[in-house]
């Protein structure tokens, strides 16, 4: 019994402390789209974006951040998660096809694994009632 309750407990931590860097990940590049930062915005420019391009993903990355701290709202974080899932994945592959590093390409494929563990541990949390 107690080997469970430490498994829930670690659990918890790895979830909240991968929900925090998440949202403070997402709420400060959606700030330097909507601001927005100079090299935010030339690294945007040499993917092909056109500039009203940062307002509008710099606007969705600051409500996916909040959506995913605030309680409740299941359905919402449901989307919030999605839309991170195709940013990263979208940015992986814009990275590739304009023949950026490999660096650059696997960072967003990290971070949108950071994103799948998180999810996978909020839904079985959420099963045990507690998120």
């Amino acid at each position: 019994m107690d080997s469970t309750n430490n498994a829930s407990q670690a659990k918890k931590i790895i979830f909240w402390l991968t929900t925090s860097v998440i949202a403070i990940a997402y709420f400060i590049t959606g700030l330097g789209n909507l601001l927005p930062f100079a090299h935010i915005a030339q690294d945007m420019s040499h993917l092909g974006y056109p500039a009203y391009f940062l307002k509008i993903i710099g606007t969705w990355k600051i409500l996916a951040a909040i959506a995913v701290v605030i309680p409740n709202f299941q359905r919402i974080k449901e989307w919030a998660y999605a839309g991170m899932i195709l940013d990263l994945t979208g940015a992986a592959f814009s990275r590739y096809f304009t023949g950026d590093p490999w660096p650059t390409i696997v960072i967003p494929l990290a971070i949108s694994t950071l994103i799948t563990v998180n999810y996978v541990i909020r839904r079985s949390l959420q099963n045990q009632g507690y998120v």
